[in-house]
Parts: structure tokens; C-alpha cells; sequence
């Protein structure tokens, strides 16, 4: 019998992109923007920093929420029994 895999976990997901910039999504109005530093299990957070306050906004005309305001934060801890959605966000490319 083949050995199956199991798929990976949502820490295992996080620990992957420690050190690189994410979106963290609390509801459907508002969420953050950071630096993801450190993963914890007990209890389940993630630890972010460089952070920036995001309002998101979606309107009839365009209905994904994009960012319409920020506002720096600091250092943030943030339980991931509050959180909706994470995005990683990558840089974009230079154009040669």
C-alpha cells in the first residue's frame, strides 16, 4: 500500500512564509498589513510586525474590497480564532 501524505497544517502553511510581508484579514471591513515573525501554537496566533491598520472597501461598481485607507501600527500578536483570511504578498517584479 502507498503511503499518503497528509496535506500540510495551517502552522506549517504560516511557518513557511515567516519573514515575509502578509495581509491579515479580520472581517470584511478591516485587517492588517505586516511582516509575519513568529507562528505560535499555544495559544494559536501569529506575531507580526511593521504593521499597518487597513480598511477595506467595496462598492457596487467594484465589489473586491480594496484597501482605502492605512494607518501605522507597530507590533501586533493576533489570534487566529479572530482571523478571517491571510494573503501572502509578493513584491512585484522589476520589468528589465
Amino acid at each position: 500500500m502507498p503511503v499518503q501524505s497528509l496535506p500540510p497544517s495551517v502552522f506549517q502553511m504560516l511557518e513557511r512564509n515567516v519573514g515575509k510581508k502578509i495581509r491579515v484579514i479580520m472581517d470584511s471591513t478591516y485587517g492588517f498589513d505586516g511582516t509575519l515573525e513568529a507562528v505560535t501554537q499555544e495559544p494559536a496566533g501569529i506575531w507580526l510586525s511593521e504593521v499597518d491598520t487597513i480598511v477595506l472597501r467595496a462598492t457596487l461598481a467594484q465589489p473586491v474590497p480594496q484597501v482605502s485607507s492605512r494607518e501605522e501600527t507597530g507590533d501586533l500578536y493576533l489570534n487566529l480564532k479572530a482571523v478571517q483570511r491571510v494573503e501572502v504578498l509578493h513584491q512585484p517584479r522589476n520589468k528589465q
